[in-house]
């Protein structure tokens, strides 16, 4: 289902003055776009996205001053429709008489704000964007390792908690443990946070529920971080054939967007957080061009190569 922010959101966010149409502070606001109606001040609706906040600053109103009184009421009456969720006005400018008996008319609000026009689009752009993001909540834990957000998965039970705290103790940070709050920006980047709930907590079986910040001080936590890496823990299985080379890069779709996994069999006397922080350090090597295992594969096939050769 499709997350919707309604207009009384806005207002309340940016305490907004109402300048009209207070009875439409209901509607709901769908995308995060805005539009300024510059072409729009100039009779050209062809394309005018109506679902859009229109923002209307100094040059959109210095134009439409221009205009006669009957191509005012004509374009404002374009301007106004169902789709359109409020009309802003910036800089604390005055409102045009038709803007207003229009939108009291329609039951579309007309608000004005004190902020520029440019600071103001990027405040609601910033703050829509994080209302209407896809988001999902994925059981797992969530750490910040060497600057890696690193989702840590796996079967209830399999060690992510303790693999965490002993993550927290070598000096890493946690995000968010049991349950991750995930969100995908619009550049399809996924960023995790806790419920307000379980923010800062870590349960270990035996032991209970800890506070991460109060036992290891606030540099051992920290509210948000963007996933770059999954690491899935499962059970060892005998016959199974595991990867011991790195050459096979997996990823997992989260929402939308695909991210690299790396799959850690768990057995008794693996440590889990010397692994999961070299899968990190590893991760940043990869992403700055220096891949071991592709090092490797081309030394030991130019060495055979060489060996052929020689036979010949």
């Amino acid at each position: 289902m499709a997350k919707k922010v309604k207009v009384s959101e806005l207002v309340q966010q940016f305490q907004l003055e109402v300048i009209a149409g207070e009875e439409g502070l209901k509607r709901q606001i769908t995308t995060d776009d805005l539009n300024r109606p510059g072409l729009e001040m100039a009779g050209y609706f062809e394309y005018h996205p109506r679902e859009r906040v229109q923002l209307m600053g100094r040059t959109e109103l210095a134009f439409f001053g221009m205009l006669k009184p009957e191509e005012r009421k004509e374009r404002m009456r374009s301007l106004c429709t169902e789709e359109t969720p409020c009309i802003v006005v910036t800089r604390s400018l005055e409102v045009p008489e038709e803007l207003v008996e229009l939108g009291n008319e329609r039951g579309l609000p007309i608000l004005r704000s004190s902020m520029a026009t440019t600071i103001l689009t990027s405040r609601f752009t910033s703050f829509l964007e994080r209302k209407l993001a896809p988001t999902t909540t994925i059981h797992g834990v969530l750490c910040d390792v060497y600057g890696v957000g690193m989702l840590i998965t796996g079967s209830s039970g399999i060690g992510k908690s303790e693999t965490a705290l002993e993550l927290v103790k070598r000096g890493h940070r946690l995000i968010a443990d049991d349950a991750v709050e995930i969100r995908q920006t619009s550049d399809f980047q996924l960023h995790g946070t806790a419920p307000e709930l379980i923010r800062h907590l870590l349960e270990i079986r035996g032991v209970g529920i800890i506070n991460v910040m109060t036992l290891f001080g606030a540099g051992a936590v920290r509210n948000n971080k963007r996933i770059t890496l999954v690491v899935r823990l499962e059970a060892w299985q005998q016959d199974k054939q595991y990867d011991r080379l790195g050459l096979d890069e997996e990823t997992t779709r989260i929402i939308e967007t695909d991210i690299p996994l790396v799959t850690i069999p768990v057995r008794p006397g693996r440590n889990l957080a010397v692994i999961i922080e070299v899968a990190a350090m590893n991760y940043r090597l990869k992403q700055m061009g220096l891949n071991a295992a592709l090092q490797f594969t081309n030394k030991l096939t130019a060495t055979i190569a060489e060996d052929m050769d020689d036979l010949d």
